[in-house]
């Protein structure tokens, strides 16, 4: 079985036959050393545990009734929300591909220096990989657009939130094992409202959450802040989207992501779409 690197661009819909041929072996090797820097902060959180509960625990505030979101306001809730993948000279995506299989992956990391790290592993073991191979953003409303035959696209999270999320499902006494998916975090205590609406934070970084409920109380026009703390909550970012996709008792309607990194206090203007 070997492995071999595909280009494609976002705007392709069939499959690219154009391959750079990469030994199985070295690319395990590549993905083996790009984890095993991040796999004791969970090793110990791990043991004896099983898996998350499907669906998320998260706390309502839209009316009954809500029908299931379209794919289209989905996608317009992720635009701003920066992921991270391997692109080639051309900026074509580079796909790590199964030549025997006919199976192909593109992967998408949350973290910037995730994603050069894989790189300079990639590049490091396999010299025949093409020059000019790089780090690009891409919008993660695009990641959803993508449509490639015989392509499956994986998010990587951030191994510091995966860790977070383990330890905070523990705190709530919710057995889990190893965390599925992408973690992202929210509050009870806090609400983003305007004029005639109120909206609900999703954070991919619960270090984001909890500055924004340590400067929420200065700005209490705009944030609504309960008394309780420490009340966080956390789900996989794929479950949330499958909710919203299939469940037509799910409240989604007053959902924002906010992009690692920032904090309600720098989203002036919060606009799910």
């Amino acid at each position: 079985y070997t492995l071999s690197i595909s280009p494609i661009s976002s705007q392709q819909t069939q499959s690219n036959n154009q391959t750079e041929k990469m030994n199985f072996e070295n690319f395990q090797k590549a993905v083996s050393e790009f984890q095993s820097r991040c796999n004791g902060l969970v090793q110990n959180l791990t043991t004896n545990l099983n898996r998350f509960p499907k669906s998320p625990p998260w706390a309502r505030i839209a009316p009954n009734g809500i029908r299931p979101l379209t794919a289209e306001t989905i996608e317009q809730r992720l635009e701003g929300v920066p992921v991270y993948a391997l692109s080639n000279a051309a900026d074509e995506f580079m796909l790590v591909s199964g030549t025997s299989t006919g199976r192909n992956l593109g992967l998408f990391c949350f973290n910037k220096e995730d994603a050069e790290a894989l790189l300079h592993q990639v590049t490091a073991i396999d010299p025949l990989l093409p020059q000019g191979s790089k780090v690009v953003p891409v919008a993660l409303n695009k990641v959803f657009q993508l449509k490639v035959n015989g392509v499956a696209f994986r998010l990587i999270p951030e191994f510091s939130q995966v860790k977070n999320a383990l330890q905070e499902r523990e705190k709530s006494g919710i057995p889990s094992g190893d965390f599925f998916g992408v973690p992202v975090f929210q509050s009870r205590s806090l609400i983003l409202k305007n004029q005639t609406k109120r909206y609900r934070p999703l954070f991919f970084r619960k270090e984001d959450l909890e500055n924004s409920i340590e400067k929420a109380s200065g700005q209490l026009n705009r944030i609504k802040l309960s008394s309780r703390q420490g009340d966080i909550e956390v789900a996989s970012l794929e479950d949330v989207i499958k909710e919203m996709k299939e469940n037509s008792t799910s409240k989604w309607d007053d959902v924002i992501f906010i992009p690692p990194g920032f904090d309600v206090s720098s989203a002036t203007d919060p606009n799910p779409l």
